[in-house]
């Protein structure tokens, strides 16, 4: 009984509602295609295209853009205010903020160079790149030749360091200055974390209510997710055919390719040469993590077991482990930067939006500090990935077509934000010389 009423899953919803789009978006493609076709018929596909369809799709996605400051506000804040207790800690703090920064850096770069090197986006035909643009562009081509010009006359290194810092944070949200947003959000996270406690505390449990109701109001948008991933990917079918089929293959293997890319090589080099561990030893005492990890998608619901096994398997410091791994759960997601970088560069590719050397390190920097910003829950990124896009003129609709299959690379991704979380721990245990009491040996 209790199965019949939690019905299918969620994700399985929105894998089959991209399959089910792409199919029926194909198949009407045929039929556009088709001189023989009745003229009836074709606009029939047009109507139901242009007033279902695509509304079904910008429905879904205004309803993730509407949350989406106050939940990166709230989580960039909350995050960087753990971190910005960590000068109470001493060394420990500090090692930990360095590597989160160093390795989330790392990250965002193999995804970069990744995208660059392979182009899943690139193989679409120009023809059908112009089609797409314009299906799914939600602002006008004399905007976008604007912005494009804009980039071409470049800023000077002062003008670009000083509109970091904005002077009404608010201005900024308006004009999509999405960094300067996020610089006043760290600005703010650290001056809470550094304020007595009993002052801090009210403020922190008024952003973890907006964090919370944030989660929640993304959770009523995800209701409407089947219908609006069927929408977008119908339109995306009817345009690019099997194109987008082979693109979205491309992409969906490149991110896993980085993913073990990070995971086994530079978290194996980290653990070796910092931490003084063998690598093969180290994937096998946090087997349990990994596996939790990719059940859940959730770095926070795999904190418990991350914490147990920390202690029991790989022998860590309580003290350690303990402050690494649960600052780690929101503020470490090495795995989300580098799904989030590679993510936002495919679909300029995609849509055939140019962005120049100084844009990819935009982003980059941005994929890090979201990084911090970003829910430790499933589907977390998605809010982050689309407000970025705006900001580079890079239609935010493009996500439906990678929503449907994120399922497996969350899944992914969250291994990597998780396992990582472990690394540092046990490379920072190694840096401040701590080590597991007599105590603790005795009882774990």
């Amino acid at each position: 009984m209790s199965r019949a009423k939690r019905g299918m899953p969620l994700h399985i919803k929105i894998l089959i509602s991209l399959v089910l789009g792409f199919v029926a978006g194909l198949i009407c493609q045929q039929m556009v295609n088709n001189p023989e076709a009745a003229q009836g018929s074709k606009d029939a596909i047009g109507f139901f295209n242009d007033n279902l369809a695509k509304p079904a799709g910008s429905i879904f996605l205004n309803m993730i853009f509407m949350i989406v400051i106050p939940l990166l506000f709230s989580a960039l804040v909350l995050g960087v205010t753990e971190i910005g207790d960590a000068k109470k800690v001493g060394k420990v703090g500090l090692y930990s903020l360095a590597l989160t920064v160093v390795l989330s850096s790392i990250a965002v770069g193999i995804g970069l160079i990744g995208v660059n090197t392979i182009k899943p986006g690139a193989g679409i035909p120009e023809v059908k790149r112009e089609q797409l643009m314009q299906q799914y562009a939600s602002k006008n081509k004399a905007e976008t030749e604007k912005r494009l010009a804009q980039a071409k006359e470049g800023k000077t290194v002062a003008d670009t360091i000083v509109d970091i810092v904005p002077k009404n944070p608010i201005d900024a949200i308006v004009k999509d200055n999405i960094l300067a947003f996020m610089f006043f959000a760290l600005v703010f996270g650290l001056a809470l974390g550094s304020i007595e406690q009993e002052r801090a505390q009210p403020v922190k449990r008024f952003l973890d209510g907006i964090f919370h109701v944030s989660l929640r109001v993304i959770d009523f948008a995800m209701k409407l997710a089947p219908i609006g991933v069927f929408g977008l990917t119908f339109s995306a079918g009817l345009v690019l055919g099997l194109d987008a089929i082979q693109a979205l293959g491309l992409y969906v293997a490149l991110v896993l390719v980085a993913l073990a890319i990070h995971m086994f090589g530079v978290y194996s080099l980290a653990l070796r040469f910092i931490a003084g561990r063998n690598p093969i030893t180290f994937f096998r005492q946090v087997k349990q993590v990994i596996f939790t990890a990719f059940a859940t998608s959730s770095s926070n619901a795999t904190l418990p077991t991350a914490l147990k096994v920390a202690d029991e398997e790989v022998g860590l410091p309580r003290d350690v482990s303990s402050f690494v791994l649960t600052v780690g759960a929101t503020a470490n997601q090495n795995g989300t930067a580098l799904f989030e970088g590679i993510t936002i560069l495919f679909l300029a590719q995609l849509f055939g939006v140019p962005l120049t050397i100084a844009d990819q390190l935009g982003i980059m920097g941005l994929a890090i500090l979201a990084g911090v910003g970003t829910a430790g829950v499933p589907g977390g990124a998605w809010p982050v990935i689309a407000i970025i896009l705006t900001k580079y003129n890079i239609p935010a609709a493009g996500i439906g077509l990678v929503l449907g299959i994120d399922r497996i690379l969350d899944m992914s991704r969250t291994v990597l934000n998780v396992v990582g979380d472990v690394t540092i721990a046990a490379c920072v245990s190694k840096l401040s010389g701590e080590k597991k009491s007599l105590e603790e040996a005795a009882t774990g």
